[in-house]
């Protein structure tokens, strides 16, 4: 299966569907098309974009996320299927009645695997964990020593230096990471709804006005495959590079690509795939823990190449 994700964000342009066939007509340009079936996510940034209603519901049907950006280039609303597995309403029921104390153990699995992650690709690239990886044993049921904040506080600064902050409306590095995490918690989103399980009902993260709580859950151990793409881009095009066509396709390139993990070449989507129908058999109890992933766990492989599965118009 082929996880196109695509992006619309430099120019105005029309779209329809034909022929199960998604029609991007840019202006200005030639018109250019896509299976719906091979589209992962399609993130439109331009405000100057229009979609027949044919296109929201062959993405839906298709099983493809659509997200949509503001001018900051802030996911600002998400597309997702209502409808994404023949048993949805007993795993949404299992997941809704899950007692508190499997809630907190399920964080927990969540927090050690993002830490960890973190510390394999600080060692990766700077060959240097700065103790994050032996912190991420020390997590416990709920996190009640709040150590993913203090391993974001020791990550950040050694991946981008003492002086960056995490803050979403900085005007910094944070654009970049916020596009692409933008993609991840679609892909992962789009993965909670095909295992069957309802993305607002969170783990962790509960917010009145944030319908994607499970996603914001289940996103945080894939958050470090967007930060090597993106510590990549400002490692070629330096530092003070700003956030342009150029930046999300190299933000793109790096999510679309495939991961070593477990020995085998694993694409975010299908990792985010595995870990979703893992959560949804803990719920119904056909499993103990969740299927994460243990990011760059071989030294000396090849990092991302990021070459295939990118389009933008």
């Amino acid at each position: 299966m082929i996880d196109r994700v695509l992006d619309i964000s430099d120019r105005p342009a029309k779209l329809h569907v034909r022929n199960d066939q998604l029609v991007i007509e840019p202006e200005g340009g030639e018109p250019v098309s896509a299976p719906l079936a091979e589209i992962a996510a399609l993130v439109v940034s331009h405000p100057r974009v229009s979609y027949t209603h044919s296109v929201l519901d062959g993405l839906a049907r298709a099983g493809a996320a659509l997200v949509v950006c503001d001018q900051k280039h802030l996911p600002s609303a998400m597309l997702l299927p209502l409808a994404g597995h023949y048993v949805q309403a007993e795993r949404i029921g299992a997941q809704a009645e899950a007692p508190l104390p499997l809630k907190k153990r399920l964080w927990a699995e969540i927090v050690k695997a993002k830490v960890a992650n973190q510390g394999r690709l600080l060692r990766l690239l700077l060959k240097n964990d700065h103790g994050l990886v032996a912190l991420s044993r020390r997590v416990r049921s709920g996190d009640p020593d709040n150590l993913e904040a203090q391993a974001a506080r020791r990550y950040f600064e050694a991946l981008f230096g003492k002086k960056f902050k995490r803050d979403r409306e900085a005007d910094d590095h944070n654009r970049n990471l916020n596009y692409g995490y933008a993609v991840v918690r679609a892909a992962v989103a789009r993965a909670i709804c095909a295992a069957g399980l309802h993305p607002s009902l969170g783990l962790h993260h509960h917010n009145r006005y944030d319908a994607f709580c499970l996603a914001d859950d289940l996103m945080e151990p894939f958050r470090p495959l967007n930060d090597l793409a993106v510590f990549l881009w400002l490692k070629t095009a330096g530092p003070d590079a700003p956030f342009d066509l150029e930046a999300k396709r190299a933000i793109l390139r790096g999510l679309a690509d495939q991961f070593q993990v477990d020995g085998e070449r694993r694409s975010l989507f299908d990792l985010a795939g595995r870990a979703a129908s893992s959560l949804a058999h803990v719920f119904i109890g056909k499993r103990k823990k969740l299927a994460l992933p243990e990011l760059w766990t071989e030294p000396g492989k090849p990092m991302p190449t990021g070459e295939e599965d990118e389009e933008e118009f």
